[in-house]
């Protein structure tokens, strides 16, 4: 039997084990919660400084769009946000006063077809108020939206037109002190003709030489006064239908007194075009005499039609362009000659302009050059009677391939 003094003894002990495990616990935990509050603590610290950061950049980013949204609204261009599905999604108040409301939401295209109109210029557009605007589009970062800057060139526009305007009078001036000189020598050779076929005592074989001069004289006095009106006009030239045989076939006849080789290669299909006649044939004969001038022996005209747009190529094999004279090669009043107005190439270029089309020069130094003239006159053809394009077709043989 046992013992109960012992068995007291033994719980007394075990009792005495669990007070003493269960103080190291606590003792154990106080400190587990000491070293959580003063983590908490830190937590706290770090936490309320993280957070006055963030307010800190929170308010300076609100500054900044603050002061980014005063920019946009004072700046004096219509800006536009548009998205991948070509919906504005945001504007300053300059692109609504450049375009009217509504825009939020809208189709960009809807409201540019709305308020912005076609000009000369491709990177422009007109308003309904007849001002006009610039227009630069470009996408924003990385995303698929765009931004479109709408920028009032207006002012910018009126000053290079009045520019423009005080260049044109100052040259009108210089063409008109040119004219003078220009019209005199010619007009007294052909006095001084005129007045020897007027003598009884002149021969019979000097007739036909004379009056060659004397009629030598007047076209290149002519040339002279129509390239004068050309200019004078600045490009503002009458459209009419015409035929494109027969301005072949003048351009041709008056190569007639050329002492080379003159080829006219015709590939053009249809003849029925629409321009200045007069000045279209104008600007060829100033090439071509530009190329028998310079000392061409061999002048070849060849024209070619690509859509509604005549190719025309006139090539010569004279010594070609001096270098530094190619940049100004349009220039008014700029040339190489003893004598001569300077107009002949600008005049080119004021026709080519006022057909919408294009001119280039290809140079080979010592080999001749090439003009290059692109002109958008094809028309829808019209009936004409062949009785009306039978003569221009047979002129216009006879002039394919001639050698004088």
């Amino acid at each position: 039997m046992t013992n109960p003094h012992f068995q007291f003894q033994q719980k007394s002990e075990r009792l005495a084990d669990a007070f003493r495990i269960f103080n190291e616990l606590s003792e154990h935990l106080a400190q587990s919660y000491q070293g959580l509050q003063e983590q908490v603590a830190r937590l706290n610290v770090q936490l309320a400084a993280a957070r006055s950061e963030r307010m800190a950049t929170l308010i300076e980013k609100e500054k900044l769009a603050a002061r980014l949204q005063q920019i946009l609204a004072a700046l004096p261009a219509g800006v536009l946000v548009v998205n991948a599905q070509d919906h504005i999604v945001d504007c300053n108040q300059q692109a609504v006063s450049l375009l009217g409301e509504p825009l939020i939401g809208l189709d960009w295209q809807t409201v540019s077809a709305r308020s912005l109109h076609p000009s000369n210029s491709p990177h422009e557009h007109l308003l309904a108020d007849g001002r006009v605007v610039a227009m630069t589009v470009n996408r924003l970062g990385e995303t698929d939206e765009r931004i479109i800057l709408l920028s009032d060139v207006s002012e910018l526009r009126q000053l290079q037109d009045a520019l423009a305007q005080q260049k044109h009078l100052s040259a009108m001036g210089e063409m008109v002190a040119s004219l003078a000189h220009q019209v005199r020598t010619p007009l007294a050779t052909a006095i001084l003709y005129a007045s020897q076929l007027a003598t009884t005592q002149l021969p019979l074989r000097k007739y036909q030489p004379f009056a060659e001069k004397i009629l030598e004289r007047l076209h290149f006095l002519e040339r002279e006064v129509n390239d004068m009106l050309i200019f004078a006009k600045q490009g503002r030239l009458a459209m009419q239908g015409f035929s494109w045989l027969e301005l072949l076939a003048k351009s041709a006849e008056r190569m007639a007194q050329f002492n080379g080789t003159f080829e006219l290669d015709n590939r053009v299909i249809d003849d029925d075009m629409l321009g200045n006649e007069a000045a279209l044939r104008g600007a060829l004969l100033n090439l071509l005499n530009n190329a028998i001038e310079a000392g061409a022996t061999t002048v070849k005209l060849t024209a070619q039609q690509s859509g509604a747009n005549v190719e025309i190529l006139i090539a010569d094999n004279g010594p070609g362009i001096q270098p530094e004279a190619l940049q100004h090669l349009f220039e008014p009043f700029f040339t190489t000659k003893i004598s001569g107005t300077g107009l002949g190439l600008a005049v080119v270029k004021s026709v080519v302009n006022a057909h919408n089309g294009r001119i280039d020069c290809h140079n080979r130094p010592d080999q001749g050059c090439t003009f290059h003239l692109s002109l958008p006159i094809v028309q829808p053809p019209i009936n004409l009677s062949s009785a009306t394009q039978r003569p221009h077709q047979a002129k216009l043989k006879e002039h394919q391939h001639e050698t004088a």
